[in-house]
């Protein structure tokens, strides 16, 4: 009897030996799929120029996207579709539909009003694509959770960023279509290769009756909401910087003289590398806790928040250099929370508690994304990030909350 037990102990530690292979395709799925969320964001410039844009024309091609996002996160949730169906074809067709309607921007849009459509359409397939790849590799993974779903926050990340590159590429202009067309396909690419190579892993779980009520389980649970309530302290202040902060550089190179060609380069590294952030958070929770980990990246991030507005029309190296360290830092902590989550909920919702999670976080990014270019005209750059600063605070008390939990022995495993 002994044996067999043992035996399958070992059976269940054993790691299946494509195990990284899967998950190194997922991550480059996510990063192709997600180059379509700030593809419209990336060519503000031009598409300012083109279509005369006002403040508010500029903030709604990035917050049609999130409310796009926000509807069909929380209708996700609601049907349970990421733990009721195949979590893989929901990736891949949610991500070849995103590339789709971003591909329409490019061939048919002449205004804002259909680019409008085509962005809260591309939102809404994005709610099939990020928290069901957080959900797969929950299925792939235990010790070393915070590593992976850092890697494909990470990849997030490269993909978010990769509509700048496109642009310093492309250029201005009608070149704007050709950005489009670009994200489009490689989110078509990643769709494919979410169908053709990803699957779940076996620690998959199937919940196969619809409830209304699980949303609201998920949501009774102290500890889950104590990591969602640290979330959206973190989003409060992600999507808010991650949009301005690209207006933001071209604002200060101009005011300081520097080529504005390199205002492009800027942001794409200022927001890719959040993607090494997320890896190295993801190791280090994993050694060291989760709550220290989302502590310390919150704090980091949130004093960034209050300094960098005094940078601006400054030396452009140290204006840059700052905002790496809040780009580093403020996208460091994403991955953790929803691996908290993934470790707190009941196994058999982690689908539809990670989808729950992200739509509250994106549905909050629709005030701070708004809310930046009114305060920018009111108080100029210097203190129009301050506000931003808020969120990592309220995240912070969240953690510690969480930290003195009994429950928290389940984070990593046993590394609070």
């Amino acid at each position: 009897m002994a044996d067999t037990k043992k035996a399958i102990a070992l059976k269940q530690t054993r790691e299946p030996p494509d195990k990284w292979r899967v998950l190194l395709l997922l991550a480059l799925a996510e990063l192709l799929a997600m180059a379509v969320w700030f593809s419209a964001s990336a060519v503000v410039p031009a598409l300012t120029k083109t279509w005369a844009l006002s403040d508010g024309g500029q903030a709604w091609l990035t917050m049609s996207v999130q409310i796009g996002f926000v509807v069909g996160a929380l209708g996700s949730a609601i049907l349970n579709l990421a733990d009721r169906f195949s979590a893989r074809w929901l990736f891949a067709v949610s991500g070849l539909l995103a590339g789709t309607s971003t591909l329409l921007i490019g061939a048919l849009a002449n205004g804002l009003a259909l680019t409008l459509i085509l962005r809260f359409l591309t939102g809404v397939f994005l709610a099939g694509v990020y928290p069901v790849g957080m959900k797969i590799m929950a299925t792939w993974t235990k010790r070393d959770r915070g590593l992976a779903i850092g890697l494909l926050v990470g990849a997030l990340t490269l993909g978010s960023a990769a509509p700048h590159l496109l642009r310093v590429l492309g250029g201005l202009g009608e070149a704007w279509r050709s950005v489009m067309a670009a994200a489009g396909g490689l989110a078509l690419l990643g769709g494919a290769i979410g169908a053709l190579f990803v699957r779940e892993g076996p620690y998959r779980t199937v919940t196969s009756r619809f409830s209304w009520r699980y949303a609201g389980q998920i949501v009774a649970n102290r500890e889950v909401a104590l990591a969602n309530l640290g979330y959206l302290g973190h989003m409060w202040e992600l999507y808010a910087m991650w949009a301005w902060v690209p207006v933001f550089v071209l604002a200060s190179f101009e005011a300081s003289g520097t080529d504005r060609n390199w205002a492009g380069v800027a942001a794409f590294a200022i927001i890719a590398i959040g993607g090494l952030g997320s890896l190295v958070a993801g190791q280090l929770a994993d050694r060291l806790g989760r709550t220290t980990v989302t502590g310390a990246s919150l704090a980091i991030s949130g004093l960034m928040a209050l300094v960098v507005g005094f940078l601006f029309g400054g030396n452009a190296w140290v204006l840059v250099l700052a905002l790496l360290v809040w780009g580093f830092a403020v996208v460091a902590d994403s991955a953790q929370f929803s691996a908290a989550v993934s470790e707190l909920a009941d196994p058999a919702l982690v689908g539809t508690a990670l989808t729950l999670q992200t739509s509250l976080g994106f549905l909050l990014t629709l005030f701070t994304i708004r809310i930046i270019p009114p305060l920018q005209q009111l108080v100029g750059w210097r203190y129009a990030f301050v506000v931003l600063a808020l969120g990592p605070a309220v995240g912070l008390w969240a953690m510690v909350r969480l930290r003195r939990s009994p429950a928290a022995i389940k984070l990593a495993g046993g590394r609070r």
